[in-house]
């Protein structure tokens, strides 16, 4: 398969401080990555790595095929338009409508520019998506947290990205609001087949979307068996500890860790956060 995102000894410094340290790591297409870590570990600092915000210090970043480091920022903004990224909180305008939010990168993005009379539809779509189709004329304010980062996602996905970037998706939310923020990622993989990589500091978020498919025909999500149909899902984990890679491999050989940093990121669900 086809590397969509690598990282090839990336250090990244903030005066004396090194927040990534010689990270290497390969995304193949449909591959799902998921970036487990403390707080101030560099989960966030990667993505943005990813993203080409932060330049590395040493390494270099591809991106689908291509050293980001060679390019121009007209054409890093290009493979930018290939990717979709949903922040901590969501990343929403508060002057704009929902509607303008979720146009934004369609009406901003030189390479997506639709016409006028597209852009409409191509909303309301991926905003009933998220099972908000009715919030087009209202505000962020006006709507509850779990309810922005579902528009965060809506915003995200509008593009029909190759590859998406989640930083934190479920963080501040409610058990039951995490929950449905993670199936709808869930949902987006598994329908379109997205490459995606997802930071955060929650077992629960990693081990769902290593263990349920969303069924297109019952439109649920489905425990996968262990084995084959687990593997299908290509769910790798990673473990960053000050800024490195600590850990990286599959769901069992996480659980199965004695390592007490990493082993603490395993822990049983009804144990986790």
């Amino acid at each position: 398969m086809a590397s969509v995102l690598a990282f090839d000894k990336v250090t990244v410094r903030f005066d004396d401080n090194v927040v990534l340290d010689r990270i290497t790591l390969d995304l193949e297409e449909g591959e799902t990555c998921i970036i487990l870590g403390a707080a101030g570990s560099g989960k966030t600092i990667l993505l943005k790595t990813a993203l080409g915000l932060i330049q590395p210090d040493e390494g270099r970043v591809w991106l689908f095929g291509q050293d980001t480091s060679t390019l121009e920022e007209d054409d890093l903004r290009e493979l930018r338009s290939r990717m979709g990224i949903l922040f901590q909180e969501g990343g929403l305008f508060d002057s704009l409508t929902i509607e303008e939010n979720v146009a934004y990168p369609l009406l901003n993005h030189k390479s997506l520019r639709c016409p006028r009379d597209e852009v409409l539809p191509r909303v309301s779509e991926a905003l009933q998506f998220v099972e908000l189709g009715h919030t087009l004329a209202k505000y962020p304010s006006e709507l509850s947290g779990g309810m922005r980062r579902r528009v965060g996602i809506a915003r995200a996905i509008v593009t029909q990205p190759e590859l998406l970037l989640y930083d934190s998706p479920t963080a501040g939310l409610d058990p039951i609001t995490a929950n449905t923020i993670m199936a709808l990622i869930a949902k987006e993989r598994d329908l379109r087949n997205t490459t995606t990589a997802l930071a955060t500091h929650r077992y629960q978020d990693g081990h769902l979307l290593a263990n349920y498919r969303y069924n297109a025909k019952t439109e649920r999500l489905e425990a996968v068996s262990a084995g084959g149909d687990r593997e299908k899902l290509q769910t790798r984990f990673i473990v960053l500890g000050d800024g490195r890679i600590v850990f990286e491999g599959s769901q069992e050989q996480l659980e199965a860790s004695t390592d007490p940093y990493v082993s603490k990121f395993a822990k049983p669900l009804s144990q986790s956060e």
